[in-house]
């Protein structure tokens, strides 16, 4: 039988099923020999493109941070550009919340993460942030944006209202959190990242290295 002339796995395909196990099964529920029976193969056929599980979850990790938007720094605006890499990376987070732990571990040496992480530290010094600021921001921004994908606040609440009615009298209203889980979050998340950015605005004025300051 003469081979066929595409081949039957891309390192992209193995990717896009291997992540929609995880979306839809958690990362326990991702394992090579699921992921063959996925796409009906032999599991050794996937260890040709990715020796591991590691490293093919690296690999899917480095290709969602490469949507993360970190070009509001250009213009020079830290304010812009911290507001514009928070919430495109907690989009991208929100996205796949059962890969989080993946992607929240650090950049390591994937590509994209680093690429990301080096647009926000040097848009940050230009800017005017002394270097150890900047990194401080930068990790501060990630342990925002990744609390804020993780999970829902709002969803970790019963719907039935007898639960608080009771005993619980100040959340006589919590039984309807559930239901409007997605505007509270979005709105909730807005709300810490105007106050963090009005709290670093103070700091600024006090640590700003100024151009002058290195003549």
């Amino acid at each position: 039988m003469a081979r066929p002339k595409t081949p039957l796995l891309t390192r992209q395909g193995i990717r896009t099923a291997a992540l929609g196990l995880v979306d839809r099964d958690g990362l326990e529920g991702l394992s090579m020999r699921k992921l063959a029976q996925e796409l009906e193969v032999q599991a050794a056929s996937l260890y040709s493109h990715y020796r591991t599980k590691d490293e093919l979850l690296a690999d899917i990790a480095n290709e969602i941070m490469a949507g993360v938007d970190v070009s509001g720094f250009e213009q020079g605006d830290w304010r812009c550009g911290l507001t514009v890499w928070a919430r495109s990376y907690r989009r991208a987070l929100a996205a796949h919340p059962n890969l989080v732990p993946v992607i929240a571990v650090g950049p390591g040496r994937r590509e994209e993460a680093l690429r990301r992480a080096d647009a926000v530290h040097g848009g940050l010094v230009a800017a005017g942030w002394p270097p150890r600021h900047a990194t401080m921001i930068g990790a501060s921004t990630k342990y925002l944006v990744v609390g804020g994908a993780i999970n829902s606040f709002a969803r970790g609440f019963d719907d039935d209202v007898q639960v608080y009615r009771d005993r619980y009298p100040n959340l006589f209203q919590a039984h309807k959190l559930a239901e409007h889980a997605a505007e509270i979050d979005e709105d909730s998340f807005e709300l810490a990242l105007e106050a963090f950015l009005a709290g670093l605005e103070a700091t600024f004025e006090k640590v700003r290295v100024r151009p002058d300051d290195h003549v």
